[in-house]
Formats: structure tokens, C-alpha cells, sequence
């Protein structure tokens, strides 16, 4: 086939899709001039190309409010009160096991306890460093290796505080470094629970049959409850903080002096451990809850914000691509509401999702993330691959659906400009392709 066939053959589009269809109202006839894309296809190629603005696009937030929470990478703990999303307050149970069977602490008369310490290794943090008021409790109700647990779920605690009075409010300090006696180790939060604790935990090991193993343990000591019992804050105040409680540094240690000897017997949280995130968050009132019971104001800013809300782009125009069409580039730009310094960031990526065709209420990823760009304070979305299979008919043009990428392990929010933002900056969708 000569090379002027080839040239009659091949047709080529360039269709820039934006959200702000009004702003063209009554200058269609104008030809546009748009950068963006052009680089996806020879120059040549581009000659009877054309700037087409026709995509409506609707955007708005949904509440998933089944959560699963269980065996988390993190599990976070605080409180903060956003003005967008109201308050978000963050809890974890979590069960404890023996570090060696049977442990020969000799003399009971002899042993003085100093503290019994829960210390949690920090992985990162959302918000500021205000104080948190913390209460430990012991579980009434065993935590189950079989049963799902979600953001919701509860079990059932005793009704003393277990932390040693005078050590109920902590300053959380996630970064750094914390000293334990001669050791100097990773950021830790350093909790103290009741003396009174570690004193029965030894009688028990001396005169019972709780730690002959960890299944007696568990019986005889189901796990804890950690919580922040902080007032509501101020709007704009507080933070979240995350830890690995897999990490060998995350334990409750019994540390005593025998015979003037310094001593000490932990106890270990690892993976056979079971434990789960409770985060309740509270938006009545918020402009997010606004959006999430009237979509239609979704297109002024929409939301995603972990454990809770998840952000929804619809793309109908899709749909008019000619199926027999080769998808050469589709970047789409989410531009986000943020000031750099504020306090509550939007995370580094959010995931991409849509709706599998057997399933209307699932999530099936489209294979790619939507990285943040500092600079620019917007998300970018590689689409191409996805619409592609779209556009051939392979599957359905659903809708997208982004959230913070770490939705179970995080405090993350994110406020998007919709198409009628009165920001300066819009998202705006970019495809090429050819048709065939």
C-alpha cells in the first residue's frame, strides 16, 4: 500500500475533555488550540486534527460503609476535625502473646515492679501533634482468628482504665528516635499501664496455668482495647497516628527489679496476633455528607477520604469513541483543593477502581494509581489501557471510582475540584487516538 493510501487510511483524533462544558458555550465555531496530547502522534499525522470539547462528565462521592479492617499493615490511633469532613477518631484491638511458655520469675516476695510499658512502633502520622488523653482496656470478648472484621466493629471490654494515673495524656512524637533504658530505637509511643497489672500477670504465671501456653493466655487475657477519649477538637485540629504493631519493637513489657538485678518479660504482638482498626467518623453537617446525599452538588468539589468516602468520575462521551479506534494516549487531571504547609495533605497516590459486570456494589482496580504531583496539585491518571478496553467493547464504560491508596491504613483525605469549581484550576481529561 503506498504511503498516500496509508495517509487517506488513518484518520486522527485529538479529543480534550474537560468538565467545564459551559465555558464553550456559543464559541464551538472557534477553532482551539490545545497542547496537550499533541505529542502523542507524528506532527504529520496531526494536520487534520481537531479540538473537540463534548465530554459531559459528572463527578461525586460515595460512602462505602463496609469496611474491612482486619489484620491492618497499620493501625492508627488519634482524632482530628477537619471542616470539610468532620471528625475522624481512630481505635485498635489487638490480642498479646507469651514471649516463652512457663517463664521462671522465681521468689514472688522478692520482685519489685517498675512499670509495665505498651510500646507501639510508629510508622507515620496525618495531621498535627496535639496531646492525646489514651485509655486501655481490657478485652471481655475474644478477638476471633475466624471472624471478619470492619471500621465499625466492637467487642466487649472491661471498665477500668488500665493506664497508671498520671500517664493518661501523651504528646505523640512519630518522628525520631526513643530512648529505652541504654538502648536507643525507633519512634515509639510509650504507654504505661498499671503496675497493679504486672503484679497479678507474675502471680498468675508463678501459681497458675494462664501461661503454660499461648492458647491459655489468650483465655485468661484476651487482648486490649486502645482508645483516645480527647474532646471533640477544634475544626482544623489533631492527628492520627499510624504503627506496626508486627514490628518486634511493639510490646507490653513487665520491667522489675529482683535481688537488685534489672529485669524484664514481654509481651509479644506478631502476626500471629489477631487485631483490627475501629475508626468511627462523623460528617453530618459537612459539606462531604452534602455531596454524598445530592451528587448533583458534587460538581462544584467532590471527595474521597479513607475508611469512608471514595470519589466517582463518570464519563459518558466515552461511549461515542468508533470502537474500531487505537487508544494513543488518556491523562486525566484531578486537581485537588490544598495549600503546601496545611497540615491535612492529600496522600502521595490514590487508587483507581470501577465496577466488576457481575458485581454493582464491588471494586475491581483498572491497574494503574493516580500519582500526585506537587507542583502542579493534581492527580494523574494513565487511562489509556482501561479505555482502550472500553472503547473495544471488552468491558462496560462504568464509572471510576479513586481513593486514598492506603484506605484502610491511613487518615488520608482529598478534596477535588469538580467541573464547576470557582477554582481557577478544572479537570480535564486528554485522549488521542486513531481510528481504523
Amino acid at each position: 500500500m503506498s504511503s498516500s493510501h496509508i495517509a487517506s487510511w488513518r484518520k486522527v483524533f485529538l479529543l480534550s475533555a474537560t468538565f467545564l462544558l459551559a465555558l464553550f458555550v456559543g464559541t464551538s465555531c472557534k477553532k482551539k488550540e490545545n497542547s496537550l496530547g499533541m505529542n502523542g502522534l507524528d506532527q504529520n499525522e496531526m494536520l487534520n486534527s481537531a479540538g473537540i470539547d463534548t465530554f459531559s462528565l459528572i463527578t461525586f462521592t460515595i460512602e462505602d460503609d463496609s469496611v474491612i479492617t482486619k489484620d491492618p499493615p497499620n493501625t492508627l490511633l488519634g482524632v482530628y476535625n477537619d471542616p470539610k469532613f468532620g471528625v475522624m477518631n481512630a481505635s485498635f484491638y489487638t490480642q498479646l502473646r507469651l514471649s516463652g511458655i512457663n517463664p521462671n520469675f522465681g521468689e514472688v516476695s522478692t520482685i519489685t515492679v517498675d512499670s509495665l510499658v505498651l510500646g507501639l512502633e510508629y510508622t507515620g502520622s496525618y495531621g498535627d501533634f496535639s496531646p492525646l488523653t489514651l485509655e486501655v482496656f481490657e478485652l471481655t470478648e475474644k478477638i476471633s482468628r475466624d471472624s471478619m472484621y470492619y471500621s465499625f466493629s466492637t467487642l466487649g471490654y472491661g471498665t477500668q482504665n488500665l493506664i497508671e494515673p498520671g500517664f493518661e495524656v501523651i504528646t505523640p512524637k512519630p518522628f525520631g528516635k526513643t530512648i529505652i533504658g541504654a538502648d536507643t530505637v525507633d519512634a515509639q509511643m510509650r504507654i504505661h499501664l498499671r503496675k497493679s497489672l504486672a503484679e497479678t500477670f507474675i502471680n498468675e504465671a508463678v501459681t497458675g496455668s494462664a501461661f503454660a501456653s499461648n492458647d491459655a493466655f489468650l483465655d485468661y487475657f484476651k487482648g486490649v482495647m486502645v482508645r483516645t477519649i480527647n474532646p471533640n477538637p477544634s475544626s482544623g485540629m489533631g492527628g492520627v497516628y499510624y504503627f506496626n504493631l508486627n514490628d518486634p519493637l511493639s510490646k507490653m513489657t513487665i520491667y522489675y527489679t529482683q535481688d537488685e538485678a534489672q529485669k524484664k518479660y514481654d509481651f509479644v504482638i506478631n502476626t500471629n496476633c489477631v487485631d483490627f482498626n475501629h475508626v468511627n467518623i462523623d460528617n453530618s453537617g459537612k459539606p462531604v455528607a452534602t455531596v454524598i446525599s445530592d451528587t448533583i452538588s458534587g460538581q462544584k468539589e467532590f471527595y474521597a477520604q479513607a475508611f469512608k468516602s471514595r470519589a466517582v468520575v463518570q464519563i459518558p462521551g466515552i461511549s461515542n469513541i468508533p470502537k474500531k479506534s487505537i487508544i494513543h494516549k488518556a491523562e486525566l487531571y484531578l486537581p485537588v483543593q490544598y495549600q503546601t504547609g496545611t497540615k491535612y495533605a492529600p496522600g502521595f497516590d490514590i487508587s483507581v477502581a470501577t465496577r466488576p459486570k457481575d458485581d454493582p456494589n464491588g471494586l475491581l482496580s483498572v491497574g494503574v494509581l493516580g500519582t500526585y504531583s506537587e507542583f502542579g496539585k493534581y492527580y494523574k491518571v494513565d487511562l489509556r489501557n482501561y479505555l482502550q478496553t472500553v472503547v473495544s467493547g471488552l468491558a462496560p464504560n462504568n464509572e471510576l471510582i479513586f481513593s486514598p491508596r492506603f484506605f484502610i491504613t491511613s487518615a488520608d483525605r482529598i478534596i477535588f475540584n469538580g467541573p464547576n469549581t470557582t477554582n481557577k484550576v478544572k479537570p480535564k481529561l486528554v485522549i488521542t487516538y486513531t481510528e481504523y
